[in-house]
């Protein structure tokens, strides 16, 4: 028999928001099933992404538990529609699918905006700085370990680059920049390239130096990736053991309002600009 392909991780987001839907209208799988003209194993499929569901079946679930949001039911529709696999897919049986859903969800956003508190954030990493990092990962990778993930790493930057690159805005700590990983030539190369993507049009990005002090997340790198309506907004936190994804409203909620304190305490995109150069000429 064939193995069934992992669900992607627009399914797991499509199933997750349907079972938050019904569960808000107080029904369980047998009464929904029973409304719906289905049954409670079917729905419970499409509940864990194991199967996908139809834009007449979502439209469908959606009036049954009294979902007014229609924007935010088209958008499920789109998601739910979706069924196309993505360049991260060849990596499906090399890397941890954790990082496959971290490419997708930079793939599909609407904006993207992030603090790094350690590290440069990947998607502005140069080569030789990403496999500088990779090589101490624990347990250690083998050689033609450390170049699939840089090679991955190389091409979720597409999202920056690509005819409609996605809005990105960043704030780095200067502990981050700091940093010589790699020696003096590779640090040196990775803030000129920092300052180089600085100048496109839709990446901002500011620095937090040390004269802040304390603010609301340090030692916590914060991914926030924007959906097509607030409701299916992703954030992605680093753990030491993968990437981990939050999409509850009162996590979104926080890490938007964290986001906004941070930027407000980094230096302006001008002067970010100005530090950077600085720490590069002094290195």
């Amino acid at each position: 028999m064939t193995a069934r392909p992992a669900p992607s991780a627009r399914r797991i987001r499509v199933a997750t928001e349907l079972r938050k839907l019904r569960e808000r209208a107080g029904m369980t799988t047998t009464e929904a099933a029973r409304q719906l003209g289905t049954s409670t194993g079917q729905l419970s499929n499409v509940e864990s992404a194991r199967f996908g569901v139809s834009a007449e079946r979502l439209r469908a679930m959606a009036c049954t538990y009294d979902c007014s949001d229609q924007a935010f039911t088209e958008a499920l529709v789109d998601l739910a529609g979706d069924r196309t696999r993505g360049w991260w897919e060849q990596y499906r049986e090399i890397l941890p699918s954790g990082l496959l859903d971290l490419a997708e969800l930079e793939h599909h956003a609407t904006a993207l905006r992030t603090a790094f508190t350690s590290h440069v954030p990947g998607l502005l990493q140069t080569n030789d700085h990403a496999r500088e990092i990779f090589r101490h990962v624990i347990p250690a990778p083998t050689p033609p370990e450390v170049e699939h993930r840089v090679s991955y790493r190389i091409k979720r930057q597409d999202v920056l680059y690509r005819a409609d690159p996605v809005p990105y805005r960043t704030v780095i700590h200067e502990a981050a920049l700091r940093m010589k990983i790699g020696g003096p030539e590779v640090a040196r190369a990775q803030l000129r390239h920092l300052l180089d993507m600085s100048e496109r049009d839709h990446i901002t990005i500011r620095v937090l130096p040390f004269d802040v002090g304390a603010f609301p997340g340090s030692g916590q790198s914060i991914n926030y990736a924007y959906g097509p309506v607030p409701q299916l907004d992703t954030v992605q936190l680093d753990q030491f053991h993968g990437p981990v994804l939050l999409d509850a409203e009162a996590h979104l909620d926080k890490y938007r309002r964290l986001l906004d304190v941070v930027e407000a305490a980094a230096l302006p995109p001008e002067k970010s600009r100005d530090f950077v150069h600085n720490l590069a000429q002094h290195l």
